[in-house]
Formats: C-alpha cells, sequence, structure tokens
C-alpha cells in the first residue's frame, strides 16, 4: 500500500480510538488481518429512529490512492434503509462519491453514515422498493426498519404479527431472508409476498 495512505489510515486510527464517539460506543473501528487497506466499521443506530438498538456492521476498504479517493464502504449488516441496497449493502452518499474531499476521515465518514440513519434522502436512493415505503407509507417504513434491525442489528423491538408472517412461509419452504424481503418490499401482505415467491 503506498506510503502516504497508510501513514494516513494510522493516524485516522489513532483519532477514531480516542474519540468520545468510541468511549460512547456510538462507532468503533478494526482492522482486518492486520491489514490497513481492509477495515471494519461499527456504529450504533441513532436514538429515536427505527435502528436505535442496533450495531451495524460496514466493510471498509481504503485504495492505494487514499486520501484522495474515498474509501469504498458497505453495511455487512443488512437495512433497511432507501440510500442502503437491501440486497448488497451498496451506499449512496455523496461523501463517498463526487463530494469526497481528501480533509474528509474515516470518523467524519463514520459519523455521516450514522447520521443517514436519522436522515434519509429518499429523493436520492440506493433503494428504490424501500424509498417508495419511505415515501408513501412512513408509518409501515418505520415498522419495517426496526424488525430489520432486530433481526440483523440485534434491535430490542421485535415486531410479532412480522414475525408470524415470515413464519407462514418459512412453513411453505421459503428461505428466511427471501420471506422476509418479498413481505417488507410488498408491505407485510402475506399473499402478495406469496405470489412473487412462487410465481
Amino acid at each position: 500500500m503506498a506510503n502516504i495512505a497508510a501513514k494516513r489510515i494510522k493516524r485516522e486510527f489513532k483519532e477514531v480510538m480516542k474519540s468520545e464517539e468510541v468511549a460512547g460506543g456510538a462507532i468503533k473501528l478494526e482492522l482486518v488481518n492486520d491489514s490497513w487497506t481492509e477495515l471494519q466499521g461499527e456504529i450504533a443506530g441513532p436514538s429515536d429512529t427505527p435502528y436505535e438498538g442496533g450495531t451495524f456492521v460496514l466493510e471498509i476498504k481504503v485504495p492505494e490512492t487514499y486520501p484522495f479517493n474515498p474509501p469504498k464502504i458497505r453495511f455487512v449488516t443488512k437495512i433497511w434503509h432507501p440510500n442502503v441496497s437491501s440486497v448488497t449493502g451498496a451506499i449512496c452518499l455523496d461523501i463517498l462519491k463526487d463530494q469526497w474531499a481528501a480533509a474528509l476521515t474515516l470518523r467524519t465518514v463514520l459519523l455521516s453514515l450514522q447520521a443517514l440513519l436519522s436522515a434519509a434522502e429518499p429523493n436520492d436512493p440506493q433503494d428504490a422498493v424501500v424509498a417508495k415505503q419511505y415515501k408513501e407509507n412512513p408509518q409501515l417504513f418505520h415498522m419495517t426498519a426496526r424488525h430489520w434491525t432486530n433481526v440483523y442489528a440485534g434491535g430490542p423491538a421485535s415486531i410479532v404479527e412480522f414475525n408470524q408472517k415470515v413464519q407462514r412461509l418459512l412453513d411453505m419452504g421459503v428461505d428466511e431472508h427471501d420471506a422476509r424481503v418479498a413481505l417488507s418490499t410488498y408491505d407485510w401482505e402475506l399473499e402478495r409476498a406469496t405470489e412473487q415467491l412462487f410465481s
């Protein structure tokens, strides 16, 4: 890895470790295989959002051209959010693309991702299905996001009715994640989800 990038990452890593956000459990950063090019980040779901109480793991790949090019980041933990792909974990956030600046750091990126969980941008979505639900049925979006946080990110709130519907599809031989995606996509209408899965 280019020296500039490695030095910069080492410095930023220390900055994150000393930050009050790490002390407060809001963000976390770890090396993967003692490599400065691959890191794992964690952000805590912000209060007063459907992600509250969840812990979201991020895959961070640092290019050799860092800090002149942004790190490649995706959600490893599945999440129901308009700006994150519910399939791949890809993120739509301007500072990870054309608004990147060399002055930005891993700490600011992690905090920006945490802020994105508080303030989605449904008009610039990464996941059109989630964005549509967010705009057309905010209450159902909130419940679905909370359900995903409970199942995938260790969030506190379990939604019994949703779990029962997932179980109904499991009983029909459907994979658990596929069942959850179909139900989430079709606004938790069991008939429509079933039709889609078996068509």
